[in-house]
């Protein structure tokens, strides 16, 4: 990779991010941060117009989760943010939909002009899977990210499979339906969050944390988590 084409990659990177944190901080009141009543106010804003513009609020979170995730960003925010607007089960459907594609286009991009850099940085690091991906690429790379991609850093998720040579619809649909069961825990977080400050009057991290709405997903992925463990062990470790 050209050092005037990281430089270009680097720039409309900062842009958007730049632009991105432009919208946010020019739609917060930073000195009202810390007031409980503020979120309440940001609530209500939200509500209406997300009410009032749904399918443009779903059509610009796509676009935005798509470039997003294209640039190596992290995908948690994204799951909260979408069940904060739009609740858990659109949240988890426009987010499982977005996030496949971009880190699929993210994919294609790495695998057509940076399949050299990735193989130098990554291929000796994970060699040993390679073989375990070639025998039945799908299965392995859904339970890849069903468990959580290994505790591997999601951007660096989307383009390790450049090494394994995976095939794009497989990638696509491994990661489509991998998604689903922590993406659907993300949203419903973010869906309790937002039920949360819609009806109480002030903060108190003992009421939040006791509240079905957070408690049951906080349970839900813990339990996640540790069949994710059990899952790597089993099927990665094992095979090691």
């Amino acid at each position: 990779m050209s050092k005037g084409l990281k430089l270009s990659l680097g720039i409309f990177y900062i842009i958007i991010l730049l632009i991105f944190l432009f919208f946010i901080f020019s739609y917060l009141e930073v000195t009202r941060l810390n007031e409980f009543l503020y979120y309440k106010d940001l609530q209500i804003n939200l509500e209406n117009r997300i009410g009032d513009n749904l399918f443009i609020n779903l059509l610009f979170f796509f676009l935005f989760s798509l470039i997003w995730v294209t640039l190596l960003g992290f995908g948690s925010p994204l799951l909260l943010i979408s069940g904060i607007l739009f609740g858990k089960w659109i949240g988890t459907i426009i987010s499982v939909f977005s996030i496949s594609l971009g880190s699929l286009i993210l994919y294609s991009i790495a695998s057509f002009f940076f399949k050299d850099l990735v193989h130098n940085l990554l291929e000796k690091r994970f060699s040993n899977y390679i073989n375990i991906f070639k025998k039945n690429e799908f299965n392995y790379f859904f339970a890849f990210r069903l468990v959580g991609g290994l505790g591997i850093p999601f951007g660096f998720q989307n383009i390790l499979p450049v090494i394994f040579n995976i095939k794009k619809i497989n990638y696509f649909v491994a990661s489509f339906f991998g998604f689903i069961p922590i993406f659907f825990i993300w949203n419903t977080i973010g869906s309790g969050l937002n039920q949360y400050v819609k009806l109480e009057e002030s903060f108190s991290i003992i009421k939040f944390l006791s509240t079905r709405e957070i408690y049951l997903p906080i349970i839900a992925f813990t339990i996640f988590i540790i069949i994710s463990a059990i899952i790597k062990k089993k099927i990665f470790e094992a095979r090691n």
